[in-house]
């Protein structure tokens, strides 16, 4: 009789935070490490963790051991993640990339939007209304957490910069962190592309919020070929999207922002020993921009 494979669990965990390019990165090496069956991200340790670690390591089961086996999910600020983690894979890998934060607050802004979880309103009105949005920027004490609990050695922390500027320079550290094979950029035109970056607000918010439960449901029984069928058909951007534009964010805005997380910039410089002078800059109208967003920083926007 033939003996089951034992359940194999991630090495690595990219853990976000969200709107950090986690879709572009998953893209770029989903050809060579051992991720997710069917699906970019589980989200076992947020969501889905009352279903137990066998609902997780069925996801990698067509993982042999011969390459690396990573996930690429979000969970940087989930508050009991990385306890989660650390209790079933505590050898675990961590990689997290720094975003500016006023950038991320507001990508991560039309993300509750998109999906139908914030209701219609400006972004200001989000904000007051939910508070966990304009507070989730706490990188250096999520930052510190990891280093805690899987040791400073095991966690790579890059910069969404790095990114934006120089994508073969950021995937080759993330490859060599991993252990795994290198990938070439250049004749990859998937990853060229514009990427998970919203530009619309849903028509209707209550149909697009009750088409973001039916997917998690969907999630819930690992239904992921159902899911996938219904984003070929364009049922998702039916539901999702197809409403106004959203508006680039006003100097006042930026300006308003950049003072409120100044203290959080400041603590991850001291964290990281880097300079962060260009996360402190208010910007001018010119800089901030308010039509489609340039292909590169556009490509990195999942």
């Amino acid at each position: 009789m033939r003996s089951a494979r034992p359940s194999r669990l991630p090495d690595v965990i990219v853990i976000g935070p969200p709107r950090t390019g986690s879709t572009w990165l998953y893209n770029a090496l989903r050809d060579v490490v051992d991720m997710p069956c069917g699906v970019k991200e589980t989200q076992f340790f947020n969501t889905f963790y009352d279903k137990g670690i066998d609902w997780y390591a069925r996801h990698f089961r067509y993982a042999t051991g011969d390459r690396t086996i990573a996930e690429i999910c979000p969970y940087f600020f989930h508050p009991l993640a990385l306890e989660r983690i650390k209790t079933h894979i505590p050898n675990c890998r961590i990689v997290a990339t720094m975003r500016d934060p006023v950038d991320r607050i507001y990508s991560a802004y039309k993300l509750q939007r998109h999906y139908g979880w914030v209701r219609r309103g400006t972004f200001d009105e989000a904000l007051i209304a939910l508070p966990q949005l304009g507070g989730a920027n706490r990188y250096a004490a999520r930052l510190e957490r990891c280093f805690e609990s899987f040791g400073r050695e095991n966690v790579l922390v890059t910069i969404y910069d790095e990114l934006r500027a120089d994508p073969q320079s950021y995937v080759n550290r993330v490859c060599d962190f991993m252990s795994a094979e290198r990938v070439v950029l250049s004749p990859r035109p998937d990853l060229s592309g514009d990427v998970n970056a919203f530009a619309r607000a849903p028509k209707n918010r209550k149909l697009a919020r009750r088409a973001t439960r039916f997917m998690y449901w969907l999630r819930g029984h690992q239904a992921y070929r159902v899911i996938n069928l219904l984003e070929r058909a364009g049922v998702w951007e039916f539901c999702h999207g197809r409403g106004d534009l959203f508006p680039g964010l006003t100097p006042e805005q930026d300006e308003r922002l950049r003072a409120r997380f100044l203290p959080e910039v400041e603590a991850l410089e001291e964290l990281l020993m880097i300079d962060l002078s260009a996360w402190k800059k208010s910007r001018s109208p010119r800089t901030i921009d308010t039509s489609p967003a340039p292909r590169l920083q556009r490509l990195a926007n999942g």
